[in-house]
Formats: C-alpha cells, structure tokens, sequence
C-alpha cells in the first residue's frame, strides 16, 4: 500500500469528464478510492479558478461556490486558484467568407497547470508522497512528470478523465488509467451536506 499524493486539473477534468453529465456533483476523496483501491491517498491538491457568469450558463459562478463548498468538507484536500485572463485577439472567419478577420475576446485560464507542476515537484524533492497521482490529460505537465520518474526515481501514475490519451504523459507515467463513467456514478456527493456553516444542496441544475 502506497501513501499518495492526487494532484487534480480541476478543469482539465471537468472538460474531459463532467461537462454535459450529472457526474458534477463529484467526491473527490471518493473517487480517488475508487480508481486507487490498493493505496492510501494523503492528501488531494485541486486546482482551479473562480468562474463567471455567462449568458449561457449565468448560474456558474454560484454553482462553482456550492461545489467548492462541498470539496471543503474533504478534511484531507486543499484548493488552489489560478485566475482567468480574458483579452481580444483578431481571429479568422470561418465558413461564407473565410477571409475575413474579427476581434474575439478569448478567455484562458492561467496557473493550475503551473501550480500543479510547483507543488508536485515539492513533494517530489521532500519526499512527501511514496506515488504521485495526477488527474489530467494536460501534455504540458510532461516535463515535471519526467523530472520526477527519471530524475528522483520516485512514481506518478495518470488518471486520465479524456477519452483518448496524451502520447506524452502515457509514455512518462509509471502507469495511465482512464476515469469512467461507472465510477464517476458511484463517486457522488450525497444531493444535502452539512459544514460548519449548516445545511447546503446540490446546485439544482446538476
């Protein structure tokens, strides 16, 4: 039995395995026990940032504050944020007039993968963790993967929530494991939870 640390994407899990599904409302420490039966999960990093309301989907930013309140209640997890930077960029028009080029405003989010690279390279050093777990798909994260594998000879396996796997982390992971949806089903949050603040629900439109 392994003591690990779970380092999470949150939006890289999000994209690749909760959008459009009613798995949101996920238990995290849960879910960790599901994929990771055999080891001990110390402690569970989870990385984000504070959304925005959107004319689609203008209840998001509360939605995401009840999910954050529910992660809370995990006593071994702590949350990270990063921060969205939104700004305009010309872009080509795509379909009648190909041609043509309009200004977009583009949002992207900014630090989870950085953070998430910082304090796994920490533990690795430290030797806080006897196997790192990564859930993401993010090929940017390879190099601090391979730090860790080659360098300080310690293992990082990869729970991947996409459908298809980076050729970059699945050839640096000791080993890759694809999130499904039966456990996704079997890792979530009971629909009322209780913290010090009282009594709080599932967001209604999950």
């Amino acid at each position: 039995m392994a003591k690990v640390n779970v380092y999470i994407d949150g939006f890289n899990l999000y994209y690749g395995a909760l959008k459009g599904t009613p798995y949101k409302w996920l238990d995290l420490a849960r879910l960790c026990t599901i994929m990771l039966p055999k080891d001990e999960v110390q402690h569970i990093y989870y990385y984000t940032a504070r959304v925005s309301a959107r004319a689609h989907n203008p209840s998001a930013p509360i939605d995401q504050q009840i999910y954050l309140r529910a992660l809370r209640t995990i006593p071994n997890l702590s949350i990270t944020y990063g921060h969205f930077l939104t700004h305009s960029v010309r872009m080509t028009l795509t379909g009648v007039n190909p041609a043509k080029r309009v200004w977009v405003d583009k949002t992207e989010e900014k630090g989870s993968d950085v953070n998430l690279a910082t304090h796994l390279l920490r533990d690795a050093f430290t030797k806080r963790f006897e196997l790192a777990v990564l859930i993401t798909n993010d090929s940017d994260l390879a190099e601090p993967v391979r730090i860790v594998r080659e360098e300080l000879k310690l293992p990082v396996g990869v729970l991947n929530p996409h459908e298809h796997h980076s050729r970059e982390l699945k050839g640096l992971a000791t080993f890759v494991k694809r999130i499904r949806q039966p456990a996704l089903h079997a890792s979530q949050f009971p629909s009322v939870l209780t913290d010090a603040k009282g009594v709080f629900h599932k967001p209604s439109s999950w």
